[in-house]
C-alpha cells in the first residue's frame, strides 16, 4: 500500500507544482537559470560520453560484421540506428539522472531540512511551484537539445575512431549511416527524451521536497531519487518502445 501512497503524494505535488506562478518576470528567470544549471553545465559530460560511445559500438561493430557477406557500411548503420534509438536517449537520460537528479533532490532536500521551504510557505509563496515547475521546464526544454547533440557527437565519434583505426573508410561509413535513413527515429528518440526528462526533474524532486531529518537524509533522498529515476526510465523505455515502435 505504500506504493500507492508515494503515487498519490507525487501527483498531488506535480499538480501543486504546475500553479500559476506569483510573478512571471521572475518564473523566467528562474527557467533560464535553471537552463543553465541543469543542461548546459551538462554538456561536457554528454560530449565525451557520447564521442567513446560511438568509437566502441563502431568498433565491435567491425569486430562482429567480418562476415563477408556483411557488407562494410553495415558499421555505420549499426552506429547510426544504436545512437538515435537507444545509447543517446536512454543512457545519456540515465548519466543525467544521476547529475541532475542528485544536484536536485540535494538542493531541494537542503531547503526542505533548514526550513526555506517552510519560509517561502509563510510568505505565501506556492513552494512547489517556485522550486520545482522551473525545473521540470528547463529539463523538458533542453534534454531534447542534448539529445540531439549526443547524436551527432557519437555518430561523429564513431567516424573518426573507426577511420582512425582502419576499421571503416570515410566513405562506407558515411554510406551506411545514410542508407536507408527514417526521419521518424529521430521524432521517436526526441519523444523518449522529453519522457526522461520529466522524470529526471520530478521524480527527484519529490523527494528532496518530503524529506525529514537532517544532512544524512538530504543524502538518503538524493539516492533515492536517482535510483527511483533510473529504474523508470528504464520503464518508460520498454512502454514507448512497444507504443511508438511496435
Amino acid at each position: 500500500m505504500k506504493i500507492f501512497f508515494h503515487f498519490g503524494r507525487y501527483f498531488m505535488l506535480m499538480k501543486r507544482s504546475f500553479g500559476k506562478p506569483e510573478k512571471l518576470s521572475i518564473f523566467r528567470n528562474r527557467i533560464f537559470e535553471e537552463i543553465t544549471i541543469l543542461g548546459v553545465n551538462s554538456l561536457g559530460i554528454v560530449a565525451i560520453i557520447s564521442v567513446f560511445m560511438g568509437a566502441v559500438i563502431t568498433i565491435q561493430s567491425a569486430f562482429n560484421f567480418e562476415n563477408p557477406l556483411v557488407p562494410t557500411y553495415a558499421i555505420g548503420v549499426a552506429v547510426r540506428d544504436s545512437m538515435i534509438l537507444e545509447f543517446s536517449p536512454a543512457i545519456v537520460s540515465l548519466i543525467l539522472a544521476g547529475k541532475v537528479g542528485s544536484s536536485i533532490a540535494s538542493e531541494i532536500g537542503t531547503m526542505r531540512v533548514t526550513e526555506q521551504i517552510d519560509a517561502l510557505e509563510i510568505m505565501g509563496v506556492n513552494s512547489a511551484g517556485y522550486l520545482i515547475q522551473p525545473k521540470i521546464i528547463a529539463s523538458v526544454l533542453f534534454n531534447p537539445i542534448l539529445i540531439i547533440f549526443s547524436m551527432f557527437l557519437g555518430i561523429f565519434g564513431g567516424y573518426i575512431f573507426g577511420v582512425i583505426a582502419g576499421v571503416v573508410s570515410d566513405n562506407q561509413f558515411i554510406e551506411g549511416i545514410t542508407h536507408d535513413f527514417r526521419p521518424y527515429n529521430v521524432v521517436y528518440a526526441l519523444i523518449k527524451s522529453a519522457v526522461f526528462a520529466f522524470l529526471i526533474a520530478s521524480v527527484p524532486a519529490y523527494h528532496g521536497y518530503y524529506t525529514n531529518g537532517g544532512a544524512l537524509e538530504v543524502g538518503r533522498s538524493s539516492t533515492k531519487g536517482v535510483v527511483y529515476t533510473s529504474v523508470l526510465i528504464l520503464a518508460f523505455d520498454l512502454i514507448l518502445t512497444q507504443l511508438l515502435l511496435a
